[in-house]
């Protein structure tokens, strides 16, 4: 980059040609033009040379000024009065300009003018952007605002006050660079853009329910040592058995619990809920211990199995949420960045757990007061953090929703206005988010939600549902094209899977569901014999050809939606039916 200088340089007019104060004629003897070597070689020559040019300026060879020599020229023949008749007033105007600063001032103006449009220059982080200004040398640029006061300013803060301001400018970049690392540190990069809304308000509640978990961690396990005894001389090791007796018996609840896998998919929310009661439970538990010392190993292992089994779940349920957050498909990075603010958590939780058990100390009372109010915190902070999340792919009764919805309508709700009717719990009120006015969601649709969930039955046995051949021949003749077959039984609606059906076709089958409860209800549909059922004009073969016709583009409306509609998550039953070649007679 050009110095300042050099661009006033190129910026200014070329000065004008100065006439020489002595001409050179192409003629002139080599004694006038070279006067140093003609006295050496002809003293005769050298006697009478030629008057030096005022100020050094000679326009030919340089002579005894123009080159610096070191004879200075005779005060008596008027040097000065020439030297300033030559002197420009520009010259004098440049060196001003050069001494004082105000060139780069104006090389700066002059280039942030030079074009028609205001464009800054801007360093661009993942998802922030910091303005940048040249420094004062014009050669780099730094962050705006890190800029030094300028001689003015100096001047008007005298003594503490300059120091104050310093000492401000220096907090306000110590600040920006400590919230810079911990943003690094603790957010995904490109934060906010490459994750979900939700996703900063479920952190930050989960913080705060991560620093009553260790507090309580803290209390149970200082509990545990009095109980075996290490604070009154017991033998380390009998202590250190018991403590592996407790442990291994509570591993068994995650080998046995992990069957359980599916049904975390369908609602990771209540169950995360649930892993957090248990694992408060079992706390509870072990801050009990020390009030019967001989019941340690059972009571021990009661806890260690409730907090293995909520740490499953935990970390089944984790995934879940983390997907929905990664917009961006940058999954591992929120899992990395979710871990990082789980360890930042838990060390401010163990430090004030430590604090707090230093004031306790073996008093089991007071142990269980404050593992009371702790445990209060920490459900209210992990609640409102499940509320804030925002599922975007479809259960059976977000998916229930949305069609309902969609055939009252014709409109698909919104993704939080779902989450926010969806319970933590199926089939009760508790875990619903403040009532608020929904823009599109219906009284009618949420009534039509609970009631299909209720009556649903995914993955029924065919020959629990049918009565007759005929019945069976009809629903496979109905469905031959279709991965599924349905039919209503006893007041509920049972879906037989074949074999290959995908979670879309459990989708769709479900769609199907939604359109047969929507024309029992409002067109009149009474549930009647399968055979006749499966004829033209019959339920099933009404609302099938309803199904075949709108799937696609409820599909379609809910992807704009922001919905997730590639499958349903489900937890069927693993009866499918395989329809073999019919073997001719």
């Amino acid at each position: 980059m050009a110095s300042p200088q050099s661009l006033l340089f190129l910026l200014l007019p070329s000065p004008p040609t100065y006439p020489r104060l002595i001409a050179t004629r192409p003629s002139a003897p080599a004694a006038q033009r070279f006067p140093r070597l003609a006295a050496q070689r002809c003293p005769r020559l050298a006697a009478n040379p030629s008057p030096p040019p005022p100020g050094g300026f000679d326009g030919g060879s340089g002579g005894q000024g123009g080159a610096g020599g070191n004879d200075l020229p005779d005060g008596g023949n008027g040097w000065w009065e020439r030297w300033l008749q030559a002197l420009r007033p520009e010259h004098l105007l440049l060196l001003l300009l050069l001494q004082s600063g105000a060139a780069s001032a104006l090389a700066k103006a002059l280039g942030s003018s030079g074009g028609s449009d205001d464009v800054g220059v801007w360093e661009v982080r993942g998802g922030s952007r910091t303005p940048l200004v040249p420094d004062p040398t014009g050669t780099s640029y730094r962050v705006a605002g890190d800029e030094m006061p300028k001689g003015g300013d100096g001047d008007e803060l005298e003594g503490g006050r300059k120091d104050l301001a310093t000492l401000r400018r220096q907090l306000e970049r110590s600040w920006l660079q400590c919230t810079g690392v911990a943003a690094q540190l603790l957010l995904p990069d490109g934060y906010p853009h490459s994750v979900s809304s939700d996703y900063l308000q479920y952190s930050l509640w989960r913080g705060v329910q991560g620093v009553a978990s260790q507090v309580s961690g803290v209390l149970s396990t200082q509990a545990l040592l009095y109980a075996v005894g290490l604070g009154k001389g017991a033998i380390p090791t009998a202590a250190a058995v018991n403590w592996v007796l407790k442990d291994g018996l509570g591993y068994l609840s995650k080998i046995m619990l992990s069957k359980f896998g599916r049904h975390f998919d369908v609602n990771p929310k209540g169950w995360r809920l649930f892993a957090d009661l248990l694992e408060n439970t079992a706390y509870g538990l072990e801050i009990m211990t020390p009030v019967f010392p001989q019941l340690f190993v059972p009571i021990g292992a009661a806890a260690g199995a409730g907090r293995s089994a909520a740490a499953l779940i935990q970390s089944a349920t984790r995934s879940c949420f983390y997907a929905g957050f990664a917009v961006q498909r940058n999954f591992a990075e929120v899992i990395a960045k979710g871990e990082a603010q789980g360890m930042f958590s838990k060390f401010i939780g163990i430090a004030l757990g430590i604090a707090l058990a230093n004031q306790i100390g073996s008093s089991v009372p007071l142990a269980l007061v404050s593992f009371a109010g702790v445990t209060a915190v920490h459900m209210y902070c992990n609640l409102k953090s499940y509320q804030s999340i925002q599922l975007r792919t479809l259960n059976p009764y977000r998916a229930s929703l949305v069609f309902s919805e969609y055939l009252l309508s014709g409109q698909i709700p919104s993704v939080k206005e779902v989450n926010d009717e969806e319970p933590l719990f199926l089939n009760t009120s508790f875990g619903l988010s403040p009532k608020q006015q929904s823009k599109i969601l219906s009284t009618e649709a949420k009534d039509a939600a609970d009631r299909i969930c209720q009556r649903l039955q995914l993955g029924s046995k065919l020959s629990e549902i049918t009565e007759s051949k005929e019945d069976v021949c009809a629903l496979l003749d109905l469905y031959k094209n279709e991965q599924y077959l349905l039919t209503s039984y006893k007041g509920n609606f049972c879906v037989v899977l074949k074999e290959g059906s995908s979670p879309e076709d459990m989708l769709k089958s479900l769609f199907h569901v939604n359109y047969l409860y929507w024309l029992e209800r409002y067109m009149g549909f009474k549930s009647s014999n399968v055979a006749l059922e499966c004829r033209p004009s019959g339920r099933l073969e009404v609302s099938l050809d309803y199904a075949q016709r709108e799937f696609s583009h409820v599909k379609q409306d809910g992807f704009y939606g922001g919905w997730v509609m590639d499958g349903l998550i489900a937890r069927p039953l693993p009866v499918r039916i395989r329809i073999g070649d019919v073997i001719p007679s």
